[in-house]
């Protein structure tokens, strides 16, 4: 499980793309948001690199907490 800081994201949209770019990547992936902290904790399968690239090339660049 890993948080990610992901500072463009503000809105229901961001968060729809965010959660479909991670589960694109492992189906069972499960996310917890905190959007006033502008942060999501992932549980997933893939790896760190992967997510932080997918994430990256839809526009929500993530850094690792």
């Amino acid at each position: 499980m890993t948080t990610y800081s992901i500072p463009d994201m503000s809105c229901g949209h961001c968060k729809a793309t965010v959660e479909r770019t991670v589960q694109t990547l492992d189906p069972a992936a499960s996310l917890t948001f905190d959007m006033p902290a502008r942060k999501v904790t992932v549980q997933s399968q893939a790896r760190d690199a992967d997510l932080r690239q997918a994430l990256a090339a839809v526009g929500y660049p993530a850094t690792p907490l």
